[in-house]
């Protein structure tokens, strides 16, 4: 059965926390941020805030990502109360003011996420450093459209600014699950970890 084209960000697989909440930090997005996804690579300003990642080029350059978005709470300007939600639409809160964002940058999580047409492989493409394009966020449901570019997939030298690595091909056990039903086809669901996040750095070239 072809597996469906439908990136979801980078869902919570295991870590040191537990569920529902895991390990989540909370930090500071601006009021005028760009809207950011549940799911979506986040990466910290020069001002100290956090923004959506821009996607990752095919040789991986800059300091990383801050951690994956998860949700955020602020004082809505429209509804005027607080307002907790799974992403950030980009507005509605008063000029000057914060957003708090949730964020897991645990260096020991491990996250699944949807590959591209090209799809990954077991055991090929296993502790291979990969990136991700952010693709395009639905504003319905809050939820991400990042998925791993396996463009930027590097099986020989492991790019030390790479964001993630490789570590499982994800396989469904419920009959008529969604998601990776054939490796190695295209939009299969890879298991990845942080290969260079805020609080930790991984492999190197």
């Amino acid at each position: 059965m072809a597996n469906t084209n439908a990136p979801f960000g980078f869902r919570q697989y295991t870590g040191n926390g537990s569920a529902p909440t895991y390990e989540q930090v909370a930090v500071v997005i601006d009021y005028n941020a760009s809207a950011i996804y549940f799911g979506d690579p986040v990466t910290q300003q020069s001002d100290g805030s956090y923004a959506q990642s821009a996607s990752t080029g095919a040789t991986p350059g800059g300091l990383g990502i801050g951690g994956i978005f998860v949700g955020c709470q602020y004082l809505s300007v429209s509804q005027k109360r607080i307002v907790w939600s799974n992403f950030w639409p980009g507005s509605d809160v008063a000029s000057g003011n914060y957003v708090t964002g949730y964020i897991i940058n645990d260096p020991n999580a491990r996250f699944i996420a949807q590959t591209d047409s090209t799809g990954l492989a077991f055991p090929t493409d296993i502790n291979a450093t990969i990136g991700f394009a952010i693709g395009t966020g639905n504003a319905a449901n809050g939820i991400s459209g990042a998925y791993l570019d396996t463009t930027t997939l590097n099986t020989v030298t492991y790019y030390v600014n790479a964001p993630f690595k490789v570590v499982g091909i994800y396989q469904p056990v419920v009959a008529g699950f969604p998601g990776a039903y054939a490796n190695g086809q295209a939009y299969d669901w890879a298991i990845v970890a942080f290969n260079n996040v805020a609080t930790r750095n991984f492999t190197g070239a």
